[in-house]
């Protein structure tokens, strides 16, 4: 039962070995210019405010990778979104912090994070850049005590000095800190996926017929295209809406019998807005890229692409709140296949390469 869903998680978990894109380290940063100003194909374009320079860019990462930013030095943003695990964590639902605290929510991924409107998983962050410094001053994620603490570390060491003036023009402040961070982030552009190629390259023999059959139901039966949008040019595959998907639900009950570690209810969107109709409301994910990303929902709750498909298609849980949207599919297995299919139809082809620049920095390569 579900052996095309079964390959395609041992095709997700056994990655190819990395290489630095065209063996050209010190080209990166052109490379991550040129997919942000001419996005590949499935992709629109970003917006001109959100083009940061080479420099920018180059020291964005040298601070995503460093775990001197935290209060104790001891995990990085990066130790949250493993490059070799499409930016996310794949071996834990939610992530440790640096006291070790199990977090509330998975972390999402960063591929293509410079096209989403709003951020995390409640909405609670308007901004990439805003939503740099939330980890950064949480005290269960880096810990930091306080603005003038963490740029006074960056301030001491000579290479920052060097290359914030290089990138800025000055010396380091937060909201520069976060600049440079986000410009990295944006850079992670990924698309051309066998599904574009086909959809929006017009190249009849790029998609299986499997994943076809899947983006029909995908469009159709099943309805994952109200919130996960498709459009006739380009797909980020989110609406950037909120909706109560009956996860929330299924973890407070969790909670309450005992059966989790977590031990703060978390009320979704609710806490953002205070109202009571926004409660286990929580954004709607990019699709790109998803079966590099497991597991998936907001608290890492499902552990594979066909464990998702399962849940929609069993109509979610028995939360009275959820959106009506949600209902019992009736899927076959081989319905469930198929969707598992056009799913893993959407991996872009350079997520090697985006792994391999940011292996570069651990390599101590940095431009």
């Amino acid at each position: 039962m579900h052996s095309l869903s079964k390959a395609l998680l041992i095709a997700c978990i056994c990655l190819p070995t990395l290489v630095t894109a065209g063996g050209r380290e010190t080209d990166w940063t052109t490379d991550a210019l040129r997919r942000m100003s001419n996005p590949p194909l499935g992709l629109p374009p970003l917006g001109a405010q959100d083009l940061p320079s080479a420099g920018q860019i180059a020291l964005g990462r040298k601070l995503f990778f460093d775990p001197s930013l935290a209060g104790n030095a001891s995990m990085s943003c990066a130790t949250c979104h493993e490059p070799d695990e499409g930016f996310t964590q794949n071996a834990r639902a939610t992530p440790l912090g640096s006291d070790g605290t199990a977090l509330r929510r998975n972390a999402p991924t960063l591929y293509n994070v410079g096209y989403a409107r709003i951020m995390m998983h409640d909405g609670a962050e308007p901004s990439l850049r805003s939503q740099v410094l939330a980890p950064l001053f949480n005290k269960h994620e880096m810990a930091n005590a306080d603005f003038g603490s963490l740029i006074a570390r960056v301030r001491q060491r000579a290479d920052y000095r060097e290359l914030f003036e290089a990138a800025f023009g000055k010396p380091a402040t937060v909201p520069l800190l976060s600049k440079a961070i986000a410009s990295y982030e944006r850079s992670l552009v990924s698309a051309n996926s066998a599904f574009d190629r086909w959809r929006y390259g017009k190249e009849s023999g790029a998609l299986s017929a499997a994943a076809q059959r899947g983006f029909a139901l995908f469009t159709g039966k099943a309805g994952c295209s109200t919130c996960h949008v498709v459009g006739d040019q380009w797909a980020v595959f989110t609406d950037d809406g909120f909706h109560n998907t009956g996860v929330g639900y299924l973890a407070e009950r969790k909670r309450l019998a005992g059966q989790t570690q977590q031990a703060l209810h978390d009320r979704g969107r609710e806490e953002v807005t205070f109202r009571r109709e926004d409660r286990h409301k929580f954004k709607t994910p990019t699709l790109r890229n998803i079966a590099l990303t497991a597991p998936y929902m907001h608290d890492g709750s499902l552990a594979t692409l066909t464990d998702v498909v399962l849940y929609y298609g069993h109509g979610g849980s028995q939360d009275p709140d959820k959106d009506p949207a949600i209902h019992p599919l009736a899927l076959s297995d081989e319905e469930v296949d198929a969707l598992v299919a056009f799913l893993g139809s959407l991996t872009g082809d350079n997520y090697t390469a985006l792994a391999a620049e940011a292996r570069g920095a651990l390599g101590g390569n940095e431009p």
